[in-house]
């Protein structure tokens, strides 16, 4: 390697962190880590960054809003996810934000450089199409995703607006059927009454 590759680690562990380092930095890669997505960020202003890790979770800004950041300010920088909490919505959402893959915990050395030579190795033909509009697929699971989010607030307002009529009924059926059950116990009495004499 003739210039040193820039790699940006974004992560709260930082073991997660020392082991880009320790294991990179013996292949030649330049390692920056930064703690949150704020001080991964503030650390693009000063350093061009050839691929980008970023955890999924972490305190206050998460990775997919890390990666989606990026991805706004440097389209063509490869960003990989660091995850030990894939789901499909997760990585339905990355892949609309363009990013290049997901690396998933615990890791290893090998895991740790195979990914990353991946992620330098995507042709830009490949990165600019990451960046082009939604794919058919990718762009259907998304629109089921929002269906589904739309149908539970749908269900949650019915039902919220629904319970005081709820409540209503309850009221006025509740004195209906009290009266009911005291005129049938009544006449039930009435007619042992009756057929006593």
């Amino acid at each position: 390697m003739n210039a040193k590759r820039h790699v940006l680690v974004i992560d709260d562990d930082a073991v997660v962190g020392r082991s880009f380092d320790r294991v990179l930095s013996d292949k030649g890669y330049e390692v920056d880590t930064a703690r949150n997505g704020e001080e991964g960020l503030k650390d693009m202003e000063s350093q061009d960054y050839d691929v980008i890790f970023t955890d999924i979770k972490m305190p206050g800004m998460d990775g997919l809003e890390v990666a989606e950041r990026i991805k706004a300010r440097c389209p063509w920088t490869p960003v990989v996810v660091i995850t030990g909490y894939g789901t499909e919505e997760n990585e339905a959402r990355a892949h609309v934000l363009g990013v290049n893959g997901f690396v998933r915990k615990p890791l290893t050395p090998e895991m740790i450089e195979s990914v990353t030579l991946k992620a330098l190795e995507k042709p830009a033909v490949e990165l600019e199409a990451a960046n082009e509009p939604e794919a058919p697929e990718v762009a259907a699971k998304e629109q089921l995703i929002g269906m589904k989010k739309a149908s539970r607030v749908a269900r949650n307002a019915g039902l919220f607006l629904a319970a005081p009529f709820i409540a209503l009924g309850y009221v006025i059926a509740l004195p209906a059927v009290g009266f009911y059950m005291f005129a049938k116990l009544g006449y039930e009495a009435y007619q042992k009454k009756r057929g006593s004499k």
